[in-house]
């Protein structure tokens, strides 16, 4: 009994540290977000509460229901995107590949390149004059397919959202390739015995198996999609007229641009909430599924 509380309190003090900077970057700045969220404030003059006439500003102005839509289709094109790509790479590394290794590297490449060289590499690829795509286009006769690919209002948002997935791709790689390595050799065996080799043994074996594992993946495709900034900021700014501007973006754009910091803030509530609406959603689905 003494050596279970003793362990208790060891596993406690091993803990905070992380706690305390947990709360510290997370929680606490959550709370103050929710406090300035029903202030007007330009961060010198003194606060004044508005109540909630942040929030009715906020869902009367149009462009933030622009936002919301650029946001959904970011996770949109982010779990269709991200994750089938991400299994197919891992399912065809998790095989007999020579160079395994080397593709593997390469593919999480991208997620640990910072997002500010990422939007550079892009930027130059769509640029219009000298820009790797339409000189690609080019050169096979395909002028007519050049355009000014973040310029477009009709393209921009496609073209932000494939930069978006390949950043992004490798990481969902890994995950379902760790997933695929803890699959038992017996089961294949035992799955090869039954006649279920190639595609029928991927559908109806290894992916039921990494059920878990998708769920995962796509809440964590979902969350990293509200929180997506850096990227859209520096290729495009949320332009042009707003085509591209997504909740952070929004939210960057008047709290420290138009120094209106309760309204940012109540901004960042709402793409908390927002955010766990959609993962409560996610879950309940797979919970249903499973039961």
């Amino acid at each position: 009994m003494h050596t279970l509380k003793g362990t208790k309190y060891a596993i406690f003090l091993g803990l905070l540290p992380a706690l305390v900077i947990y709360i510290g970057i997370a929680l606490v700045p959550i709370g103050m977000s929710f406090y300035y969220a029903f202030m007007d404030w330009d961060g010198i003059s003194p606060m004044t509460f508005v109540g909630l006439d942040n929030f009715i500003e906020i869902f009367k102005d149009d462009t933030f229901w622009v936002s919301v839509e650029n946001n959904v289709f970011i996770m949109l094109t982010g779990v269709v995107g991200q994750i089938p790509l991400g299994l197919l790479l891992a399912l065809l590394l998790n095989g007999k590949l020579k160079g395994a290794g080397f593709f593997r590297t390469v593919g999480f490449l991208p997620v640990v390149i910072s997002s500010v060289m990422v939007s550079l590499i892009w930027g130059m690829i769509y640029n219009t004059e000298y820009g790797l795509l339409n000189g690609l286009l080019g050169v096979v006769g395909l002028e007519s397919w050049q355009r000014n690919w973040l310029g477009d209002t009709s393209w921009s948002m496609i073209s932000l959202s494939i930069a978006y997935i390949w950043q992004n791709c490798g990481l969902y790689m890994v995950i379902f390739l760790a997933a695929l390595q803890n699959i038992s050799e017996e089961v294949n065996e035992a799955a090869e015995l039954d006649g279920a080799t190639g595609l029928k043994r991927t559908f109806l074996i290894t992916i039921p198996m990494i059920r878990s594992t998708l769920i995962v993946a796509v809440v964590y495709s979902i969350s990293n999609s509200f929180r997506v900034f850096d990227l859209i900021q520096i290729m495009t700014g949320g332009g042009p007229a707003h085509a591209t501007e997504v909740m952070t973006v929004y939210m960057y754009n008047n709290a420290f641009m138009n120094m209106r910091f309760g309204y940012g803030s109540a901004v960042s509530i709402l793409i908390l909430v927002f955010s766990l609406i959609v993962i409560s959603i996610v879950n309940r689905i797979s919970r249903e599924k499973d039961a």
